[in-house]
């Protein structure tokens, strides 16, 4: 199978462009962006070596169907979706920090309480919990953006303080973080899923707060099936999930972390082949649609195409 790891395009007005760990982002005559999500994969803020197929499709076409399952809540930065693993929209402002929401104690805020931690991002949590518990409520846990390795936990405290994002703006924040979360839990509960944690960013333009990015995908959220959730508890069960956190899982169980001196393990085909149909799978479940595998023979030529079409009409 075919994958999309890096592009090189050279659009019309081009004024810029940015390789994320994942997105190809390139700006138009510093007015739009082309945001072309590749079938890279990161886990602990390192890019792993092999790309998985249909990942960016995946990640693409399930941010754009909640963005526009949202926009009565929070205006998104969206103009046009030309092409399965393309978004074209608005350039915005970034606030630095990330918007993380979690409803249950799963992932790094585990991680962190299992490590004898009883406050994450600021946030306290009680004793007695275990992995994968519901939390009283949700909590909001930000991390920093870094441009190059990795984001760092910071509580609202001190984003306030060092006036990273201005009161009034982070109370509009916190106010658009919950109320999506709750819209996700929602749609997630229709499909047999429960949301466990995501994460959200937000931009500003022409004094207007926007979300910006993808929302709701598994490489932002984390989920859980709902059946048996309560069962797998009550029996220190693992949680069933469709999340990245299965590949964290894999390399952690490989000697890695991210951590200086340690070596991602080998991908084979098989484990790039079943990285694949979880992603699929997630998409099937959450969207409650089939998966249409778009044509993956000339990836970079159907890309360019769309996207030419697209600005013709921006």
């Amino acid at each position: 199978m075919k994958a999309l790891k890096e592009t090189h395009f050279n659009f019309p007005n081009q004024s810029n462009f940015y390789k994320g760990k994942v997105r190809d982002v390139y700006t138009i005559a510093d007015q739009f962006m082309v945001m072309v999500v590749s079938d890279r994969i990161s886990a602990f803020d390192v890019v792993l070596p092999e790309a998985i197929p249909f990942k960016g499709q995946v990640l693409n076409q399930i941010a754009a169907k909640f963005l526009a399952a949202t926009q009565d809540i929070v205006p998104n930065w969206v103009l046009s979706v030309p092409d399965p693993m393309v978004t074209i929209g608005r350039i915005c402002e970034p606030f630095k920090v990330e918007m993380v929401i979690r409803g249950y104690l799963a992932g790094h805020a585990w991680r962190e309480y299992s490590a004898g931690k009883r406050s994450v991002c600021g946030v306290s949590l009680p004793d007695g919990l275990k992995e994968n518990d519901k939390l009283p409520q949700p909590i909001i846990t930000p991390t920093t953006k870094a441009a190059v390795g990795h984001d760092e936990d910071i509580s609202k405290e001190d984003i306030l303080a060092k006036g990273i994002v201005s009161v009034a703006d982070y109370e509009q924040l916190e106010q658009y973080t919950y109320a999506l979360y709750q819209r996700g839990t929602e749609i997630a509960a229709k499909s047999g899923l429960i949301l466990v944690d995501t994460k959200y960013e937000f931009g500003k333009a022409d004094g207007v707060i926007y979300l910006i990015d993808e929302i709701h995908t598994p490489d932002s959220s984390r989920y859980f099936y709902a059946e048996g959730y309560q069962e797998r508890q009550d029996r220190n069960e693992p949680q069933k999930q469709l999340s990245k956190e299965f590949v964290r899982k894999w390399l952690i169980e490989n000697g890695f972390q991210g951590k200086d001196g340690q070596v991602v393990p080998e991908m084979t085909n098989e484990i790039v082949n079943s990285i694949s149909e979880r992603y699929i799978e997630l998409y099937e479940k959450i969207v409650g649609e089939h998966f249409i595998k778009a044509d993956a023979d000339a990836i970079s030529n159907r890309i360019e195409a769309n996207v030419l079409k697209a600005l013709e009409t921006l």
